[in-house]
């Protein structure tokens, strides 16, 4: 199990970003959150199969049709055992 934050920037506030990850995270059984930051960019603690948290990423790096991502970065952290579900949070 892999846990990792996330930070998203580009153009992926206001265009359907959150709910496209948490579609995707549901597709590869990711657990977590995602949240819009203050400065424009959007939040994504992720955790699941470090294969499956892979395919995730790839497919959050492409975004949706509206977005435009212009980088992504992440730092692993400690795993929640007990994370069951991805959210969004408003």
């Amino acid at each position: 199990m892999v846990r990792y934050q996330v930070e998203v920037k580009g153009h992926v506030q206001g265009v359907g970003f959150r709910a496209f990850v948490s579609e995707t995270a549901k597709k590869y059984q990711v657990t977590g959150t995602v949240m819009n930051r203050a400065e424009g960019s959007v939040e994504i603690v992720a955790q699941g199969e470090a294969e499956e948290l892979t395919a995730f990423l790839a497919d959050v790096k492409k975004g949706n049709s509206f977005s435009t991502v212009s980088t992504l970065t992440k730092k692993e952290m400690e795993h929640e055992p007990n994370e069951t579900r991805f959210t969004i949070v408003y």
